[in-house]
Parts: structure tokens; sequence; C-alpha cells
């Protein structure tokens, strides 16, 4: 007999915090893959950004940031918004 989604639910309960969020990335992995149609043209963007941002190191023309400073920039830039 199968399982309805609430028993499905209440059984995941059990599991540890880790597992449960393994689980649910697993799960949200799964949703993307199915509903996603458009992630070829979405991987193949990625890609060319990727050459691009890769030539413009080579180049020299790339402003590099640490990447410790450039979150800590990130968050101070969201912590002004919620102001």
């Amino acid at each position: 007999m199968a399982l309805d989604l609430n028993e499905y639910i209440e059984a995941g309960y059990a599991l540890t915090p880790a597992e449960r969020l393994e689980a649910a990335r697993a799960l949200q992995l799964s949703v993307d893959q199915d509903t996603d149609e458009r992630q070829p043209e979405i991987d193949a963007a990625w890609e060319d950004e990727i050459d691009r941002r890769l030539d413009e190191f080579k180049r020299g023309e790339a402003v590099l940031v640490d990447g410790r400073e450039g979150l800590a920039a990130i968050r101070d830039e969201l912590a002004a918004r919620v102001r």
C-alpha cells in the first residue's frame, strides 16, 4: 500500500535534522530538474558567463576581491538596505 503525503511527512520527523535537510535538498533538486525546461538554456548561459569572466581574468581586466572581504561587503550592503 502506498503512503500518502502526510504519512511521508510524519515518517520524515523521525529523521535527524541533518537527514531531513538532505531529504529536503534531494526533493528540491528533483523538482527543479523536473520542472525547469529551460535548464539547458540556463546552463549554456552560465558556461558563456564563466568563459567571459575567465577571458577577462586572463587579459588582466578582472578586478579580484578577497572572498571574505567580498562577502563582508555584501553583508554590509544588505544590512544597510534593511535599515
